[in-house]
C-alpha cells in the first residue's frame, strides 16, 4: 500500500503559504486535506503553550490520518497529514523543512505571510520527502 503524506506551511495570519502532496496523489481529496489540516489549527494553538518545544508531535487524528505539526518562534505553522506513525523521521522532516523556510525568509525580495511559488524550494521539499517520508 502507498502511503500519501500532505505537507502544509500556515502563516501566521491561518492562510496557507505553500502545500505539497507526496506519494500517492488523490486529487479527489484534496480539499478534504486542506479541511482537515485547517480544523486542527486551533488544536496546534492550543498546543504549542503546553511546551517549549518547536514539534508537538501529533497532535490529532481523523479516521485514519494523523495531523503532525511544527511551531516555529515566528508562529508559523508546518503541519503533515499522514497515515503512519514515525515521529522521529517526521521531526526531521520539519526541522529541515524549517531551515528551507528560514532560507527562503532570507530572501530580501520575500514577502512574510505570502505564499511561496520557488520551484527550487518546492523541489528541495520533495527531496526532503524523499529521504524522510517515502
Amino acid at each position: 500500500m502507498s502511503t500519501t503524506y500532505y505537507f502544509a506551511i500556515v502563516g501566521t495570519n491561518d492562510s496557507p503559504l505553500y502545500e505539497a502532496e507526496f506519494g500517492a496523489q488523490r486529487d479527489e481529496s484534496k480539499y478534504l486535506n486542506q479541511f482537515i489540516l485547517h480544523a486542527a489549527l486551533d488544536l496546534v494553538d492550543d498546543a504549542q503553550f503546553m511546551t517549549n518545544a518547536c514539534y508537538l508531535k501529533t497532535i490529532d487524528r481523523y479516521n485514519d490520518w494523523n495531523v503532525s505539526a511544527y511551531v516555529t518562534p515566528s508562529n508559523i505553522r508546518l503541519m503533515l497529514l499522514h497515515e503512519n506513525k514515525m515521529e522521529e523521521t517526521i521531526r526531521s522532516f520539519f526541522v529541515d523543512a524549517h531551515e528551507l523556510y528560514l532560507k527562503t525568509m532570507l530572501n530580501p525580495f520575500y514577502e512574510p505571510n505570502a505564499p511561496i511559488q520557488s520551484q527550487a524550494f518546492d523541489t528541495k521539499i520533495n527531496a526532503l520527502a524523499k529521504k524522510y517520508l517515502l
